[in-house]
């Protein structure tokens, strides 16, 4: 933020909280020359959490704050080093932000920033970057009739894209970029604590539907395209029903391809799931994609994730294109930002 610019209310809210560890954050000339005890950070979770201006990174701030996360935003970057090593002597887990308007940011400093915190033997620090594409972007800054951060007297979209090629650098450092150009504020969520609860018990496994001709999950680890199978669409019967109805399973079982489709998922997955535990993935999204994302690709994803629940994997389903009732859902709404 600019040098005028006043902390925002959640700033405030999050600071008040933490006042004592923030004013002894401020007395130590920002925390440039110290180190970090060997019992400071090193137990704490610390989650720096940036991204592109309107993205949701506050949002996504406030979710981490009901997890359990102790948050703190828009501070001075010079700050943030000793406001983490006072706050690490009792908190399981701290998430920070800062973005464009945060005092100080500069992609240089945010840099020399993460640095301190590794040398301080932040052994846990993760940096989550918070992505949207540039028309939804301008979408949300023209809906809301805010300025953007970057642009000053310029167009909205040439303050996203100097943001965008500023930030390069942030993005290819991140160990995870969540993009929520068609998230909702509960994809977000469930994205969000898939990757960072503070209570971990192994893989979770989130299985989606979704239909092609509306766009790939952006989500999604791994994608599985199941529009070879034979497609309920065409019998009248069978087309106002979806791939939750035994009529749809039992013509979709019919066709000969299915049962080696399912094998041979099913052998790639099994051991590839203990590898990621191996690797530290706490969370996989894996999309099945058909056509109009109502009947193949329903009934993959269904019988996929009971497959893993047999096998003793938490795993969950949802069908992103797939109304409650009747046909095709209507698009989801922006996140909040």
């Amino acid at each position: 933020m600019t040098g005028g610019r006043k902390a925002s209310p959640r700033a405030g809210r999050v600071c008040d909280r933490g006042a004592a560890r923030y004013t002894r954050a401020m007395m130590t000339g920002g925390g440039r020359e110290m180190s970090c005890p060997a019992n400071g950070i090193g137990g704490a979770r610390v989650l720096v959490v940036t991204g592109m201006s309107g993205a949701g990174r506050s949002t996504a701030l406030k979710i981490l704050e009901d997890m359990g996360y102790e948050a703190f935003d828009n501070l001075p970057l010079s700050l943030v080093p000793a406001l983490i090593e006072n706050a690490a002597a009792d908190a399981p887990a701290i998430a920070v932000g800062a973005d464009a308007r945060t005092r100080g940011f500069a992609i240089q400093s945010m840099l020399e920033t993460l640095d301190t915190l590794v040398r301080g033997n932040a052994r846990q620090l993760r940096m989550l970057f918070v992505d949207c594409d540039d028309e939804r972007l301008e979408r949300r800054y023209t809906e809301t009739r805010r300025p953007h951060p970057v642009a000053g007297d310029r167009p909205i979209m040439d303050g996203i894209r100097i943001e965008r090629q500023a930030l390069s650098l942030l993005r290819d450092r991140a160990d995870l970029v969540i993009d929520t150009s068609l998230l909702t504020a509960a994809d977000l969520k469930r994205l969000l604590t898939g990757h960072f609860a503070l209570e971990q018990s192994g893989l979770r496994v989130f299985v989606t539907s979704f239909a092609y001709r509306r766009g790939i999950p952006r989500d999604a680890d791994l994608i599985f395209d199941v529009r070879f199978l034979d497609n309920p669409h065409y019998v009248p019967a069978l087309r106002p029903l979806t791939g939750r109805d035994p009529a749809v399973a039992a013509h979709i079982e019919q066709d000969p391809d299915c049962e080696l489709f399912f094998a041979g998922l099913w052998r790639l997955l099994d051991p590839l799931l203990p590898r990621y535990e191996t690797e530290g993935k706490t969370y996989l999204t894996i999309g099945i994609g058909c056509t109009g994302g109502r009947h193949r690709s329903v009934y993959v994803a269904e019988r996929l994730t009971a497959r893993l629940r047999e096998a003793g994997r938490h795993a969950e389903v949802a069908h992103r294109d797939l109304a409650p009732s009747g046909p095709v859902a209507p698009a989801s709404p922006d996140i909040a930002s």
